[in-house]
């Protein structure tokens, strides 16, 4: 990989339903959804999908997880677009956005944190009516944007990730990710195991009543872009769990400055990272915190009406 990523990552998708032209790649009564690039430097491109509400009340962006794409998000936006435009992008390392090399980009939650900022001011997007939808990796690069910039949005809803050090709340190979010796084989193995990932990652946790099928271009999407350039999902997520505790800490020795309003979700089932992780981060913020019942670790994909429901209450 190189500093030519964005040429690259056009080649990439020229055989997906998506291109650098603004493919329109769907007209719905009350919405209009588009799938596009969006340059954020010369090093990174990300890959976006807008909606847009025909008289928005507001605006909703939405950050997938691992493994995940934008492409989670697309039932979610049809259900919110009579009343809210909506925004998702692809991290850098996931979907189809840019990969660069790590001497270039460091994957770290703090980096994610400016790709962030990046992206609302190059999209323009008014704060004052933003609700941002945050899960997985991605909450803890918006809390950390939010102790220098309180008005970032109107609202912050995360869920279903791990604010603070604490590996006892969390999955085995998440906690041999933050460090070596371990991190380079969970790694390996994760390269390794990536179908069985993509197959179950949304499965693990929940009874064979309560496990669900992931719509199929969801699927399709995220197989197709876990390896781009060279680098796949998991390599990403390496390089994020490498600068991980450092950027916890961070943001636990600076919650006092964290004055965003912040609603914190949780799978009750979620056994990647334990409800116990969300009901310290809300106590030390003064959140209140929902524990899902029968939920696991992607509440949007489990039960998305439920996810539509936070969005609305979000914007009384």
């Amino acid at each position: 990989m190189s500093r030519d990523k964005p040429a690259n990552t056009a080649a990439s998708v020229a055989t997906t339903p998506t291109s650098r032209t603004s493919e329109t790649i769907a007209s719905r009564e009350a919405a209009h959804d588009a799938v596009d690039f969006i340059e954020i430097d010369e090093i990174l491109t990300l890959r976006r999908m807008i909606v847009r509400a025909p008289a928005p009340k507001g605006t909703v962006l939405f950050l997938h997880g691992f493994p995940e794409t934008l492409t989670v998000w697309k039932d979610i936006a049809t259900m919110l677009a009579r009343d809210c435009d909506v925004h998702a992008f692809d991290w850098p390392g996931y979907g189809q956005s840019s990969r660069p090399v790590p001497e270039f980009f460091s994957y770290a939650p703090k980096a994610y944190a400016q790709v962030l900022k990046a992206y609302l001011e190059r999209a323009g997007i008014d704060r004052s009516n933003l609700v941002i939808y945050a899960t997985d990796i991605a909450a803890l690069p918006v809390l950390l944007l939010a102790l220098d910039e309180p008005t970032i949005a109107r609202r912050i809803i995360v869920g279903d990730f791990a604010p603070f050090d604490r590996p006892q709340y969390m999955w085995e190979n998440l906690q041999n990710l933050k460090a070596e010796p371990t991190a380079s084989p969970t790694r390996a193995y994760m390269n390794k195991t990536s179908d069985e990932i993509l197959q179950n990652v949304h499965r693990r946790g929940l009874s064979p009543a309560e496990q669900f099928d992931l719509p199929v271009d969801v699927q399709q999407d995220m197989a197709r872009s876990w390896s781009l350039d060279g680098a796949t999902a998991a390599d990403a997520f390496a390089h994020y769990y490498a600068n991980f505790t450092r950027d916890q800490n961070f943001l636990e020795a600076n919650l006092d400055r964290l004055k965003t309003p912040v609603r914190v979700i949780w799978g009750e089932k979620d056994i990647y990272i334990r409800s116990e992780m969300g009901i310290e981060f809300a106590a030390k913020i003064g959140a209140k915190v929902d524990t899902l019942p029968g939920i696991g670790h992607f509440p949007h994909l489990q039960n998305p009406k439920q996810t539509v429901e936070e969005i609305h209450a979000s914007f009384r």
